[in-house]
């Protein structure tokens, strides 16, 4: 069984008319974000494995299929996505999640077929199943028992990389997640927050500190952050050299936010590592397949690196 999640507006279209037992509708009393929709959403759901498919994606015939079937046949795999694809411009690869998603060593998210925003054209150069790091909230497949071990997405994120922080604390469980490009998607992408929107910008730099506090080992927290912290100074700066005083407002937003809930962080940090040690089933694969030893805003500004397979450390 595959739940099928729809907001109240389909009403009007009549789809909980005319399937009622196909479709059912979950209204939330307010707007608790990406994360915690989903948690609600899904907490009476039962199902061999849920999909999580944003409004903005159009699938291809059969696309379910094949993820299935290897997530079937493979018990350890805990979560997988299509390849993304982009609904303007169908033969380039889509920014959120691409040909699967990768985090390089000073915890920044890229893909395969996508790196910051230099978006490849798809030409079959990522067709191999493999392991990545995180799958896309955009269209991902995932065990429910895994997601309910866990907690489910972070609330916390309200949205933006509460899937990579998800897919981190799985692996670190033992866990792999995957990529399977025999399905193919197409995401319109930026339909809730336009890439200039300033709360987009505040929710990346704010959540990729949290996902940092949360999962480094101390022994990579105590040289990663204070790098991150220089290069959120240089990101502030360049807003600043643009003009873009709203955004550059965002990293100083983020950080304020970060510094004065770092105690409910570390909290969260304990809760998340008892978690996983209670349910690990094999030794943690953080710095498996889908990590990247190097820096990805280094290799793409002074080596002009574009192309993730360009990239001679993976």
């Amino acid at each position: 069984m595959l739940p099928t999640m729809l907001p109240q507006t389909i009403r009007s279209n009549g789809y909980g008319a005319h399937y009622p037992d196909q479709v059912r509708i979950v209204q939330n009393t307010n707007n608790v974000g990406f994360a915690e929709g989903y948690n609600q959403a899904l907490q009476d759901i039962e199902a061999d494995y849920w999909v999580l498919l944003n409004s903005d994606v159009q699938v291809s015939p059969d696309w379910i299929d094949p993820i299935i079937a290897l997530m079937h046949a493979c018990p350890d795999i805990a979560a997988c996505q299509p390849k993304i694809r982009c609904f303007d411009d169908p033969q380039r690869l889509e920014h959120a999640g691409a040909a699967g998603g990768w985090i390089d060593a000073l915890g920044y998210p890229f893909c395969r077929g996508r790196i910051l925003d230099e978006r490849e054209i798809d030409n079959g150069q990522y067709d191999d199943t493999g392991e990545v790091a995180w799958a896309t909230g955009a269209a991902l497949f995932i065990r429910p028992e895994i997601y309910k071990q866990l907690g489910g997405f972070d609330s916390s994120f309200f949205a933006h990389m509460e899937e990579i922080d998800l897919c981190w604390r799985i692996r670190r469980m033992g866990y792999r997640i995957m990529t399977c490009p025999q399905s193919v998607v197409w995401h319109v992408g930026g339909g809730t927050l336009q890439k200039s929107s300033p709360f987009k910008t505040y929710l990346n730099f704010r959540n990729n500190w949290t996902m940092l506090l949360k999962n480094l080992p101390w022994t990579e927290a105590i040289w990663v952050l204070p790098l991150r912290l220089l290069l959120d100074i240089v990101a502030l700066l360049a807003f600043v050299a643009q003009r873009d005083l709203s955004n550059a407002k965002a990293p100083l937003r983020a950080h304020a936010h970060i510094w004065r809930r770092l105690p409910n962080t570390l909290r969260q940090r304990q809760q998340t590592n008892l978690a996983i040690a209670q349910y690990r089933q094999a030794p943690d694969r953080s710095h498996a397949q889908g990590y990247y030893a190097g820096s990805i805003v280094f290799d793409f500004f002074a080596r002009k690196k574009r192309h993730f397979s360009q990239l001679t450390t993976i």
